[in-house]
């Protein structure tokens, strides 16, 4: 049975699930599905077209659903699917997908917090975070487990690799490969493996030296891309690092750039992570030995 407050607007032919919660002032079109067990805070927006998975909380204010923000309309438009156990905060916005057969597609396990914004036919995974206004173009695919900072843009058709972290504020125009680190403000560049994130996720010291390997490859040597890709996918095609090429083979749009120390330095700061990954590699040539 569901709850729903007196004041909320549920039209007859929307579909709700088992001990679902509708607070106040809510409103659920038609052709809506709202999965069991899901909670509305007050003022909720499900706009039709529109599927909600089991166990998933809306804050006050959140609009789920809306047509795309597109210069051409399609009636009725696209759908938006969101699956389970994601918690969407106050005020976000989820638009559904702008062709009447397109989608756009939010996995489980997300948190997407105060004023967050996915625009149509966009992809996000499972596991990922989505800070306070931080905003999703259109067509843009969010991989699990990535970590979008406080206001962060990402353009239209971007992609953010699996494990990524973003900085805040940071403006992303290009890919940005899995496992990377992208400082935010007026940067917007690589700065190395997302370690922190890495090590929560239970990777080795082995597969994350073998990550930062692969990453001198992609970032360090100066290479064409052709052979960056050639060496990929001969050297790195076992464990995460077979992740690289199968991402980077496929990019359209370039990918982020790394930072660079300016030659001219007098003073180069050497990084906790090189030294990390020295001392790593140290311990295991004495094992070996």
């Amino acid at each position: 049975m569901a709850h729903i407050h007196p004041t909320a607007v549920v039209d007859p032919r929307a579909e709700i699930g088992r001990n679902v919660s509708i607070g106040p002032y809510c409103i659920i079109e038609a052709e809506t599905r709202i999965g069991d067990d899901c909670r509305l805070e007050a003022r909720a927006v499900v706009k039709s077209r529109t599927t909600l998975g089991v166990n998933n909380e809306i804050g006050e204010g959140a609009i789920l659903g809306a047509k795309a923000q597109h210069l051409v309309e399609a009636q009725p438009g696209g759908t938006l699917i969101i699956g389970d156990h994601n918690r969407i905060r106050e005020n976000a916005t989820f638009h559904r997908g702008h062709a009447n057969d397109a989608a756009t597609i939010v996995g489980n396990h997300n948190l997407m917090m105060v004023n967050a914004h996915v625009g149509h036919d966009a992809r996000v995974g499972n596991n990922c975070v989505l800070v306070n206004n931080s905003m999703l173009g259109g067509h843009t695919h969010i991989e699990d487990r990535a970590y979008i900072s406080g206001g962060v843009g990402v353009h239209q058709f971007c992609r953010v690799g699996r494990l990524a972290m973003v900085g805040a504020i940071a403006k992303i125009v290009q890919d940005v490969p899995p496992f990377m680190m992208v400082e935010g403000g007026g940067s917007t560049e690589v700065v190395g493996l997302n370690r922190v994130g890495l090590r929560r996720n239970g990777y080795t010291p082995e597969q994350i030296l073998q990550l930062k390997q692969a990453y001198r490859v992609i970032y360090r040597q100066g290479l064409r891309w052709s052979e960056v890709l050639t060496i990929l996918k001969a050297e790195f095609n076992e464990g995460p690092c077979a992740e690289f090429y199968e991402f980077l083979k496929s990019g359209k749009r370039g990918f982020v750039q790394e930072r660079r120390i300016s030659r001219k330095a007098t003073l180069k700061i050497a990084s906790v992570e090189d030294d990390d990954i020295e001392n790593e590699a140290g311990d295991q040539k004495r094992e070996a030995a």
